[in-house]
């Protein structure tokens, strides 16, 4: 497969309802959010996560679109399969760190998109620089997290139920956000796919895997999640034709009904974009 021979940088806007989007491990769990503006964020690395989770089922976690980084996989042991398969074509010493990069690459979805740290002191792999990236994704308007209590009609243990005195409710505690719109941008660098080697299979898989992988990744947690608009720029060159920032100031989000009640929905929001300014040499492609 060859890599991508353009530049791309997309938009994606996705909503949650009664749901935590991204829990915060040092605010016990409770939703993300920007402090001095209360913006609620989902950082890279959670939607990373999910994009990960649809290539998994999509495609059987089998070569070339396995995932390196897997619930409760051992790095060290994965790494060492690229070395085995190095060692088994002969190869030099002095190449085999890049060799056995070159073949993480081949075979791992996730080290050939997002890139890896593989530079471990058992079986080495070096490092590779993913050539798609994302920002943290942040609410369109500011979002209010919800601390609900909940109960638990049973208990764990027979030494449980004898402290309750017949009463086997315990308490419990949900963190939600009533409604929030989120906004995430990234960039795709074809200079970067061009070392790792991610092509144009990969990105159709990448597009995909925004579209849909919300639908994948139900829990009672995270309540209603979905993916509302992924709006993708092409530049007709591999280096560009616009600033990035430039095209993303071209797509406009704004808050139609009354500002003074909460959103509690997408019809709460008109998602616009300025065609006529986008610059010679870029085309753009709605894909929701």
């Amino acid at each position: 497969m060859s890599a991508i021979q353009n530049r791309y940088e997309f938009v994606l806007f996705f909503d949650v309802e009664n749901g935590n989007p991204n829990g915060d491990p040092d605010a016990g769990n409770m939703p993300r959010i920007d402090p001095e503006t209360n913006h609620g964020l989902v950082t890279d690395v959670c939607l990373k996560r999910k994009v990960r989770n649809f290539v998994e089922l999509a495609k059987e976690n089998k070569t070339p679109f396995e995932i390196y980084v897997r619930e409760k996989a051992v790095l060290t042991t994965t790494q060492g399969r690229a070395h085995q398969a190095v060692s088994a074509e002969g190869q030099a010493a002095g190449d085999t760190i890049a060799l056995a990069r070159k073949w993480m690459c081949a075979n791992f979805y996730d080290v050939r998109a997002f890139g890896a740290v593989m530079s471990l002191k058992e079986n080495n792999c070096g490092q590779v620089r993913g050539p798609v990236q994302l920002a943290f994704a942040r609410s369109v308007e500011p979002v209010v997290p919800m601390d609900v209590t909940i109960t638990r009609m049973a208990v764990a243990t027979e030494k449980e139920a004898q402290a309750q005195s017949g009463d086997n409710r315990t308490m419990g505690r949900k963190h939600i956000v009533p409604y929030g719109l989120y906004r995430a941008e990234g960039f795709i660098s074809a200079p970067l796919a061009a070392q790792t080697g991610f092509s144009d299979e990969d990105l159709a898989l990448f597009w995909q895997a925004l579209t849909n992988m919300f639908d994948h990744d139900r829990s009672a947690a995270r309540g209603k999640m979905a993916a509302r608009k992924l709006f993708v720029f092409k530049h007709d060159s591999a280096l560009g034709s616009a600033p990035a920032h430039k095209l993303f100031d071209l797509i406009r989000d704004e808050r139609v009904t009354d500002k003074t009640a909460p959103a509690r929905g997408i019809v709460d929001y008109a998602i616009t974009v300025n065609k006529a300014g986008l610059p010679q040499g870029v085309t753009l492609e709605e894909k929701i």
